[in-house]
């Protein structure tokens, strides 16, 4: 199991486009991964609604866990989409 906290880059936070492009990486790796907001309970990362409700904005801190498979390829991927401005 690995874990990082990321500072979210998309401009409006993980709305629609770039919580579905989190989402999909999330499931489509194999591995079990939550994501989970500062101070909050952690979420299957694989649920854009679960993803959603968390009300990610710019700027805020997430700790993504991923466990099992190739984790640290698949940490480095989600942390990468997460710090990325995916609303330029």
């Amino acid at each position: 199991m690995v874990e990082r906290t990321v500072r979210v880059g998309s401009s409006h936070g993980l709305h629609a486009r770039p919580a579905k492009l989190f989402t999909q990486a999330a499931a489509a790796s194999g591995a079990s991964v939550t994501i989970a907001k500062s101070g909050g309970a952690p979420v299957n990362a694989a649920s854009i609604l679960a993803v959603i409700a968390q009300g990610i904005d710019h700027g805020d801190e997430v700790t993504v866990v991923v466990d099992g498979g190739d984790e640290q390829r698949v940490l480095d991927e989600l942390v990468e989409l997460l710090s990325t401005d995916h609303d330029e």
